[in-house]
């Protein structure tokens, strides 16, 4: 049974008649009666009864109306819904984000792709840069914000911007009047940083052994935001990624690029290759590298720094 016999078989049930129903579906009667008698062979039995003065549905036929309409109506709303999707009026796109982008620039993204493809859903978890990356390689969402990951498997990564860490400690703090800080001048301070496993504490901890420096953790926490805030408090000092410098200004801190070493690591959205995102997603990849094309507007140059802190 395929769909042309379905629509055939219906429109004569509902018409009563060959002729009309042929000229409804614009056939001749020869190709509409072929379309009918081959439903009935691959059915097994008779679905009109047909005299040289009537027409008739048999009891058999009488049934199948009810299931062909819904088979119609199925067939129907589903190539509707596809088209929708295609024409991006309808979808939901899942997106992963570390939380200091999340509660910082990306709303913007979500902004702009709503004003492009208003019924479009978008769903948002904010999670640390490590599960990004488990929750893209798993499709648990198929587009993530993160750290670029040092080993990429079958996934993409196009970056956005490179996150240079910066310190943040309090105002009225030893270190207030240096406008660079070194870490060998830092960690005389309890330092306040991400438990493990973090991709940021990974990177600070990878980076001072390399430098032969040991980093001692005084306190640590499950989320930047707390880190912040704890510092905030006069509990110590810590080096953060610097987009968290909106929040360390709004907590009145004072943020100082960090050298010796230097750390730094690209950000940026991590999916499948293109060609196997669904259209929500693809757009939503373009957004997001559109938005950011020019971080600099976003994320000022750390120059700007002593201006914003002060």
């Amino acid at each position: 049974m395929n769909l042309k016999q379905v629509r055939a078989f219906l429109a004569v049930a509902d018409a009563m008649s060959f002729a009309s129903a042929a000229n409804q579906l614009h056939l001749s009667q020869p190709a509409l009666s072929l379309s009918v008698k081959s439903l009935e062979e691959n059915l097994g039995g008779k679905l009109l009864t047909r005299t040289t003065r009537t027409l008739s549905l048999t009891p058999e036929g009488e049934a199948l109306v009810p299931l062909a309409r819904r088979i119609l109506a199925q067939w129907e709303n589903a190539e509707d819904e596809m088209k929708q999707r295609f024409a991006l009026q309808l979808g939901k796109i899942s997106i992963a984000s570390m939380p200091s982008f999340a509660a910082s620039l990306l709303p913007k993204a979500i902004h702009n792709y709503h004003k492009c493809y208003p019924h479009i859903q978008v769903a948002i978890d904010d999670v640390l840069s490590d599960i990004v990356v488990d929750m893209v390689g798993n499709n648990q969402v198929e587009l993530g914000i993160c750290f670029e990951p040092s080993n990429l498997l079958d996934l993409a990564f196009y970056p956005l911007y490179e996150d240079n860490f910066i310190a943040i400690f309090p105002e009225h703090h030893p270190l207030n009047n240096a406008t660079k800080i070194t870490w060998q001048a830092l960690l005389e301070y309890d330092f306040i940083t991400l438990q493990r496993p973090s991709s940021v504490r990974a990177m600070i901890e990878t980076s001072l052994q390399e430098m032969g420096m040991e980093l001692k953790v005084a306190f640590d926490a499950h989320q930047l935001t707390t880190v912040v805030r704890m510092v905030s408090e006069g509990m110590g000092v810590a080096v953060v990624p610097v987009i968290c410098r909106q929040q360390a200004y709004e907590q009145h801190l004072l943020c100082r690029p960090i050298v010796e070493p230097e750390i730094g690591r690209r950000v940026g959205v991590l999916c499948k290759p293109r060609s196997s995102l669904s259209i929500v997603a693809a757009a939503m990849l373009d957004v997001l590298i559109d938005t950011y094309s020019s971080i600099e507007n976003v994320i000022p140059a750390q120059g700007s720094m002593d201006s914003q802190s002060t």
